[in-house]
């Protein structure tokens, strides 16, 4: 392959070129800054970017390897990290106005366990507001007429872009899943508190979420197996055994998986588009896939998220809004104003109907390898000013339960139409496995 077009590797490919000698990080990474200078201006995906930093980790990994030394399964490979997770070596500023020029002392346990792999920290993609409503100046790379989604729209971007081959995002209502979705790439939220959230910015303690986005599975799978691990300042991470993520996902399942097809609190929203590709992809799957009715309790899981995120980051954004409320959008300070009027009453019976609502789905898990629903309303809503509705996410999100985003379909205006799995709790590697079943089912249809 010409030099100039190694970005278009996957990260797998790559990785394997690197520890081959085939390319060196060098060369990959002056590949993506060279589709960073060609694409940027349009797509306008990163907050930080310092193309001589970027080139320097590249040599010393390639010196690294040189000499014969260990070599992670990130090793030379770019990496974009969303602008709330903490790098010590680049500002961090969380997408406020109010965070400008912060630079941290230490890493998020995330950026550290990607140094640790080899991983080349390329710089920082841009976030909404917080990682709330508030849209960054990122555009779809597909039409800049409309939103790449939200929060995490600049790692969505430049995936989607080619700028880089892996990207890290968080969630606390649909900030993987919808711009993965409306960027036509692979996102995949993991289980809640399987991976560390140390030196990311906090807004709630029972949402938040790490995701990540790439090009195919295996590469989903690659970059999430580096990422589990327990650390004491996430009290919900835990010691656990290492998950061969990449060894699941490449494995045939045994049986061909039977999907449950779930329309969810939200389908009233889903565009007539987005119910006839369903219809047909439903159709395509015939016995392997069966529609099932979500139990009553998951119609309250909308306002039941919303009470507890809400209360949450109230809490935990409270110097800002003791600070320096009027510099904030007036979306995130009207979310402000009424977490700070959530009833302790309301807030724990919230909290409360979250492990009850998990029970509910072990009957839907114990016939069914996986969840089929749709990752958003439809296609990207065309216009900046919003990041789109994040209703189809907000049912997993509040149960912790892994999911991904699958780009599967498109709309008739020819963008993506994305198709979202959910497994059960702790399962992910499995979803992995089953969501590579259905990419290789519809591709062979």
């Amino acid at each position: 392959m010409d030099a100039s077009q190694l970005n278009r590797l996957s990260a797998s490919d790559a990785a394997r070129a690197i520890r081959d000698g085939a390319i060196s990080s060098e060369q990959l990474v002056e590949a993506c800054l060279a589709r960073i200078r060609e694409t940027e201006a349009q797509v306008q995906a990163w907050q930080y970017l310092d193309p001589a930093h970027a080139l320097a980790q590249a040599r010393a990994l390639d010196e690294q390897r040189a000499q014969g030394k260990p070599i992670g399964a990130l090793h030379g490979l770019p990496v974009g990290i969303k602008d709330i997770m903490d790098t010590a070596d680049m500002p961090t500023e969380d997408g406020t106005v109010l965070h400008a020029g912060r630079n941290p002392a230490h890493d998020a346990a995330v950026v550290a366990m990607l140094r640790a792999a080899g991983a080349v920290i390329m710089g920082k993609t841009v976030t909404t507001e917080c990682a709330y409503y508030h849209p960054g100046k990122t555009r779809n790379p597909h039409d800049p007429e409309h939103t790449p989604g939200g929060s995490s729209s600049g790692s969505a971007a430049a995936v989607a872009a080619g700028m880089v081959p892996l990207a890290l995002g968080s969630q606390t209502n649909g900030s993987v899943i919808r711009p993965a979705a409306f960027c036509g790439v692979y996102g995949f939220k993991l289980t809640h508190g399987l991976v560390p959230r140390s030196g990311i910015l906090k807004l709630s303690r029972t949402l938040d979420h790490v995701g990540v986005f790439a090009r195919s599975i295996e590469d989903v799978a690659l970059l999430s197996e580096q990422l589990v691990g327990h650390d004491e300042l996430d009290p919900d991470t835990r010691p656990r055994a290492r998950i061969p993520f990449q060894a699941v996902a490449a494995t045939e399942p045994p049986l061909a998986p039977l999907l449950a097809f779930v329309k969810g609190p939200a389908w009233n929203r889903a565009e007539e588009e987005t119910r006839q590709a369903f219809a047909e992809l439903v159709g395509e799957l015939g016995d392997r896939v069966i529609e099932v009715q979500l139990p009553e309790t998951a119609e309250r899981s909308l306002d039941w998220h919303r009470t507890i995120m809400e209360a949450e980051m109230a809490a935990n954004l409270d110097l800002e809004w003791e600070k320096g409320r009027e510099r904030l959008s007036e979306p995130l300070r009207a979310l402000l104003a009424r977490g700070r009027e959530v009833s302790a009453l309301g807030y724990q019976q919230a909290l409360a109907r979250v492990p009850i609502l998990n029970d509910g789905f072990g009957e839907i898990f114990e016939r069914c390898d996986a969840i089929l629903t749709p990752s958003a309303p439809g296609t990207a809503p065309k216009g900046l000013g919003s990041t789109g509705d994040p209703s189809f996410c907000t049912l997993w999100t509040l149960l912790g339960t892994p999911a991904i985003n699958l780009p599967l379909m498109h709309g008739s205006n020819g963008l993506p139409l994305g198709v979202q799995l959910v497994g059960q709790r702790d399962d992910d590697a499995r979803l992995l496995r089953t969501a590579r079943w259905l990419v290789a089912h519809v591709e062979r249809d």
